[in-house]
C-alpha cells in the first residue's frame, strides 16, 4: 500500500498537467465583467463587456461564476445570457445595472434575457440592483414598453437577494421554466406606474416565490396561461393590484391554470387581494387554487372572482372551480369584501372558511356579493349567504 501511494506521488510530480486536469471539474472560475472592458460608471455602455464575459462563462467547463461586482454601476442597453452552456453557472450580481432612458433604448422586449439554462443561480447577495429607468416610459401609454428581467426555458433556476426597481413594464417575467425559486427579491415601482407587474408567469411549472416584497403599479404576481404548481409564500404586496390568476381567455384564447397555492401573504392598500379574472369570449379553466392565511390592510377587493373582465364580447367559457379562501383576516377599504361575479355557467366548488374581513372604516359593515357562484362558506365574516349549494 505504501509503495502504491509513493507511485502516485511520483506520477503526479512527473505529470502535474494530468493532475491539474483531474481537478478541473471541482474548480470555480470567476469571470469579472471588468476584465472584459466594462467601465462601471453608469454612463458608458457596458453591453459588449457583459456579452464577452458571458461567452467565456458559457464556454467554460465545470463551475463558472459571472461576476458583476459591487460598488459599480453598469449601463447596459440589451443583454442576452443564453445557453445551452458547458458550465454550471452562477451569476454574482452585486453591482447596479441601469437601463437606458426611453430616448436611448435600442429595441427588444427586455433589458436582460436569460434563456435555455439549467441549474442557474442568480445571487445579488443583498447588494445587486437592476434599475429599469421606467419613469422615462410611463407617460407614453401607446408605447410598447420593455420589461427588465426575462427568464425563458430555465429549469432548476434559483434567484435570490436581488432588488429590481422602476421597470418600464413587467419587472420579472418567467416563461416555459420548470422548477424556479425566487427568494428575497425586492421589487419597487410607484403605484401610478402603468402595467408594472412584479412577476408574470406563463407556461411554467413548479415555481416558488417566497420571502419577497413587491410594490408595483399592477399585479404583484400575475399567474397566466399554461401555469401549474405555482406557489407564493410570505410575500408582501402593496401597492399593487394583488396576486391574480389571469386574465384568462383574452382574445378568445383557451387558457389553463391549475394548482396554485398562495399562503402567508400580506396585502397592504392594494386594489385587490386574491383575484381570479377571466375575459368574456375565452375558454379553458382555472382550478385547484388556494389562498390561505392572508393578512389584509385596507384592501379594496380582498376576495374577488371577476369573470366579466373587459366585458362586452360574450359570455365566458373559462371554467373556475375548486377554489379555497381560508384564514383571511384584516380590513377592506370597500363595503363589498367578497365578490364572486361568475359567468352564467357558474363557478363551482368555492370554499370559504375561517375568514374575518371587517371594514377599514369604524362602524361600517362589510358584505358579500355572488353571481352564479356555487360552494360553501363557514365561519366567515362577512356572511356569504349568496352562495348556491
Amino acid at each position: 500500500m505504501q509503495g502504491f501511494i509513493t507511485y502516485i506521488l511520483i506520477f503526479c510530480f512527473i505529470s502535474p498537467c494530468l493532475c491539474t486536469r483531474l481537478n478541473v471539474e471541482t474548480t470555480n472560475d470567476n469571470y469579472n465583467v471588468m476584465q472584459y472592458g466594462a467601465i462601471g460608471d453608469g454612463k458608458s455602455d457596458d453591453t459588449q463587456a457583459f456579452s464577452k464575459a458571458w461567452s467565456s462563462v458559457c464556454a467554460s467547463s465545470g463551475m463558472a461564476t459571472l461576476v458583476i461586482p459591487s460598488g459599480k454601476s453598469f449601463l447596459v442597453t440589451k443583454v442576452n445570457f443564453s445557453g445551452p452552456c458547458n458550465a454550471k453557472i452562477r451569476i454574482q450580481m452585486e453591482g447596479r445595472i441601469v437601463a437606458p432612458s426611453k430616448e436611448n433604448w435600442k429595441g427588444g422586449n427586455n433589458l436582460i434575457s436569460i434563456e435555455y439554462l439549467n441549474e442557474l443561480i442568480v445571487d445579488g447577495n443583498g447588494l445587486g440592483e437592476i434599475n429599469g429607468n421606467g419613469a422615462t416610459w410611463w407617460n407614453c401609454p401607446t408605447c410598447v414598453r420593455p420589461g427588465v428581467l426575462f427568464f425563458h426555458a430555465c429549469n432548476g433556476l434559483n434567484v435570490r437577494n436581488l432588488k429590481i426597481t422602476n421597470s418600464p413594464q413587467i419587472h420579472v417575467y418567467v416563461m416555459e421554466c420548470n422548477g424556479a425559486t425566487f427568494t428575497h427579491v425586492s421589487i419597487n415601482s410607484p403605484a401610478t406606474s402603468p402595467n408594472t407587474d412584479g412577476f408574470g408567469i406563463s407556461y411554467a411549472s413548479n415555481i416558488l416565490i417566497q420571502d419577497s416584497d413587491i410594490k408595483s403599479g399592477d399585479d404583484c404576481i400575475a399567474i397566466n396561461t399554461g401555469s401549474t404548481f405555482i406557489n407564493a409564500t410570505r410575500v408582501n404586496c402593496g401597492p399593487g393590484h394583488g396576486i391574480s390568476v389571469g386574465s384568462l381567455g383574452r382574445n378568445r384564447a383557451t387558457d389553463k391554470v391549475s394548482d396554485v397555492h398562495v399562503r402567508n401573504c400580506t396585502f397592504t392598500e392594494t386594489m385587490n387581494g386574491a383575484r381570479i379574472k377571466t375575459v368574456e369570449g375565452g375558454s379553458g379553466y382555472a382550478k385547484q387554487i388556494t389562498f390561505e392565511q392572508i393578512t389584509l390592510v385596507n384592501v379594496q377587493n380582498p376576495i374577488i372572482i371577476d369573470q366579466k373582465y373587459n366585458p362586452g364580447i360574450q359570455d365566458t367559457s373559462v371554467s373556475v372551480s375548486s377554489v379555497t379562501y381560508r384564514g383571511f383576516t384584516g380590513t377592506s377599504a370597500t363595503d363589498v369584501a367578497i365578490k364572486l361575479d361568475c359567468s352564467s355557467s357558474g363557478c363551482n366548488d368555492i370554499q370559504l372558511a375561517d375568514n374575518n374581513i371587517v371594514s377599514a372604516q369604524p362602524g361600517k359593515k362589510t358584505s358579500a356579493f355572488c353571481s352564479n357562484a356555487h360552494g360553501t362558506a363557514t365561519n366567515t365574516i362577512p356572511n356569504v349567504l349568496c352562495l348556491n349549494q
